[in-house]
């Protein structure tokens, strides 16, 4: 069972099983949430995103071996109210593992973020404690925790994802690349932030890929969660990181930085040490990250023209 699978990461993860005979996925959509392909052995259901009831209804029928939540509000503008995004992004998290619990065996796969973790001005690791006042980083830190202990006290499987940043193929709504690529297409300046906090960024098939890699080295006994942190490791600033991707693709454009303040509670060092996905689930960065932007823009903005940069790092 997957959830947010029309959003960037669920999407890439269904392009990721396309012609799998082995998998088959009932995903679960917002009822307002745009429609997905997902090959023959995708099936979709709309519950209300809080009807419990007739969530387990759906569990029951198709007892799924694994829950992968990857859906979440409150990355894009505008901004969800504060209370709705506790709602969404915990409490609805919460009852979702409830729900596996009732399964025995049932792998649930947590999508975080790098986002939850206390700033330390260096790479972080999954041991690095949880705590920001970052509304969206605070709400999935919340979830976090709170599916950690329940799967330890119901021993429910359990493997937390914490991707950093990340962009690709879906990724075409307001977060920064979509907006750096809809300015570029209008022909209009973007006002920018100064550009100098640290970020780290993967493309989205390669988050979605890691998603794959822990189903595959499924977890069958409960207690202990598995963590991994997502990220390429590198050390940019935001400045070098969206002038370096912008100029693989050709583009000229007028970036205002310092144009605006850094948002408030934003960490001026984001980024990951992802030394243990890649011990333990060989997971580590495949594809240029401006391939991904390449290709978003291929889909969503046609009348871009970009030129393709190399795919693979």
């Amino acid at each position: 069972m997957l959830t947010g699978a029309s959003g960037t990461l669920g999407s890439n993860f269904l392009r990721l099983i396309e012609g799998r005979d082995d998998v088959r996925v009932l995903a679960l959509l917002r009822q307002d949430s745009r429609a997905i392909v997902g090959g023959p052995h995708v099936e979709v259901a709309r519950p209300a995103t809080f009807d419990r009831p007739g969530i387990e209804e759906l569990l029951r029928e198709f007892r799924p071996t694994s829950l992968v939540h990857c859906a979440a509000t409150g990355m894009e503008f505008p901004k969800t109210a504060w209370f709705d995004l506790i709602r969404f992004n915990v409490d609805l998290t919460v009852s979702l593992c409830e729900c596996a619990a009732a399964l025995p065996g049932c792998h649930f796969v947590y999508v975080g973020t790098g986002l939850a973790y206390r700033p330390q001005g260096r790479p972080l690791t999954e041991d690095d404690a949880l705590d920001t006042q970052h509304p969206y980083g605070a709400s999935k830190a919340a979830a976090d925790l709170l599916v950690r202990s329940a799967a330890a006290e119901f021993d429910v499987p359990l493997t937390v994802l914490r991707p950093f940043g990340f962009t690709g193929l879906g990724d075409d709504r307001r977060r920064l690349f979509a907006t750096l690529l809809r300015a570029a297409e209008a022909g209009q300046p973007v006002a920018l932030s100064p550009g100098t906090q640290v970020r780290d960024h993967c493309s989205a098939r390669d988050i979605a890929a890691a998603i794959l890699m822990a189903l595959e080295a499924r977890q069958t006994g409960g207690g202990v969660a598995r963590v991994y942190n997502l990220g390429s490791g590198r050390l940019d600033t935001l400045k070098e990181l969206v002038t370096g991707v912008l100029a693989e693709l050709g583009l000229d454009m007028d970036l205002r930085f310092g144009a605006l303040p850094f948002s408030r509670f934003e960490p001026m060092h984001l980024v990951a040490d992802a030394t243990r996905a890649r011990t333990e689930l060989g997971w580590r960065p495949r594809e240029n990250l401006a391939h991904a932007v390449w290709q978003l823009g291929r889909s969503s903005f046609p009348n871009l023209s970009l030129t393709e940069p190399q795919e693979w790092i």
